[in-house]
């Protein structure tokens, strides 16, 4: 079949899914404190999503607000080193905040403003979701909480101010890994102590329904734009989709208005870290198996008693030990193919693409660099690939600086030494001046 040709399963389009299940996959396994609030979602999106009103409003927020549409870069010198391959990126680190993470909150803020609520939360990871609900708070007049593991405020501190800035509270997580992981565990309990003011503006298209399928539609516009961007500018579309894996919401967004296009192969990039025959990664599909996490049936790093591992990946976005309900099934389906990214293999590609085409990612997104270098070589000079470029790289300078030694010695040990200073003074009672 030609890519430019659709095509349809014995039970009619795969983009007909809304779940509650995707297959075996999704469902909502909540605590029942829980149950109203999110059938209370659940039916607001239901008469938001057809509102015409509701919906003309949310195009308007994304135009002229969030920058939309995001232009299709094609990036040549980047392409040398996949096989020759033509190579686009879809410039979702274009959007205001600089990511794709925007869209959904937009969505999820005006559906926070129908239900009549004065309060969000939401976890973050990397950040990015984070500073995206911390700005629509902002814009809507909400007072907003943003949940955070400790250890990735402090590999993304740029954001964490970013959010402060912005008017949010951000409460570092101790509990377990402190990662995103647990993020989201606190991010629940506020929202059971809280559900009267608060909704849970939810970053992945993970979690309970309907979080999966709501988050999907707010993020679908970035494939819709693609596809359209792809047929006027090659005549065709692509042999290849490609995005990063984590939860997995720039994946879907990017995938959806290709699932039907038989001619088009869609790969989600995981996060291998060390390697997937180590501890030490992200690769939920790749390496775990069917489990429960966070109210939905999926994919699950998990240990032979069925516990919940710890996952690894330089990437805080992507430091996840789960995926969304909807890539378990189509990677089930063989619709999509997921492959692994280790740590190094991101990083290079961040370096590569910085250098050929003066465009720095953010290292989620080079995670699919990364398979696209792979995959590129693979299929040929004669092949288009189409690359969501998830975000980028300003909240990862301090890791990429310190990953390959760019930081001048003289100056870094300068600050650690005013640093030290500070804090004996601070010890002593001393001002700090």
């Amino acid at each position: 079949m030609h890519p430019t040709e659709r095509a349809t399963t014995a039970g009619g389009s795969l983009r007909d899914q809304h779940g509650p299940l995707f297959g075996e996959y999704g469902g909502r396994y909540m605590p029942e404190s829980l149950i109203a609030a999110i059938d209370e979602l659940s039916a607001a999106y239901a008469e938001a999503i057809v509102d015409p009103a509701f919906r003309d409003e949310l195009a308007s927020l994304l135009s002229s607000y969030a920058g939309r549409p995001s232009p299709l870069t094609e990036v040549a010198r980047f392409a040398e080193h996949a096989g020759g391959a033509r190579v686009f990126l879809k410039r979702e680190d274009l959007n205001h905040t600089g990511s794709h993470k925007i869209n959904n909150v937009l969505g999820q803020a005006l559906l926070t403003r129908r239900l009549g609520k004065t309060r969000v939360i939401a976890e973050t990871g990397a950040g990015q979701h984070g500073v995206a609900t911390a700005t629509a708070a902002a814009l809507f007049g909400l007072e907003c909480t943003i949940y955070m593991g400790e250890v990735d405020t402090e590999r993304q501190a740029l954001n964490v101010a970013r959010m402060r800035l912005l008017g949010a509270e951000v409460v570092p997580v101790t509990s377990g890994s402190r990662t995103l992981k647990d993020a989201i565990n606190d991010a629940y309990r506020d929202w059971v102590a809280s559900v009267e003011t608060t909704n849970y503006i939810f970053g992945t298209a993970a979690g309970p329904h309907p979080f999966p399928a709501m988050v999907r539609d707010f993020q679908k516009i970035i494939g819709e734009e693609a596809r359209q961007q792809l047929l006027d500018e090659t005549g065709r579309l692509p042999d290849a989709v490609i995005a990063c894996v984590g939860g997995g919401s720039n994946a879907i967004g990017m995938f959806d208005a290709f699932l039907d296009d038989e001619g088009v192969k869609l790969y989600g990039v995981e996060a291998a870290g060390d390697g997937v025959d180590t501890p030490r990664h992200a690769a939920s599909i790749e390496r775990g198996r069917p489990g429960i996490l966070h109210g939905a049936k999926t994919y699950v790093l998990q240990d032979d008693d069925g516990q919940t591992t710890e996952s690894h990946s330089i990437s805080a976005g992507l430091d996840y030990p789960g995926v969304g309900p909807e890539h378990s099934w189509l990677a089930d389906i063989g619709r999509a193919e997921y492959i692994p990214a280790t740590d190094d293999e991101a990083m290079q590609a961040l370096r590569l693409l910085s250098r050929t085409e003066g465009i720095i990612p953010a290292i989620e997104s080079a995670h699919a660099l990364a398979g696209a270098l792979r995959l590129g070589r693979e299929m040929g000079p004669d092949a288009v690939l189409a690359i969501c470029l998830s975000g980028r790289g300003d909240k990862d300078m301090d890791t990429a600086a310190r990953y390959f030694d760019l930081y001048d010695a003289e100056a870094l040990a300068h600050d650690v030494t005013e640093e030290s200073a500070a804090e004996q003074a601070a010890s002593k009672g001393e001002p700090e001046l």
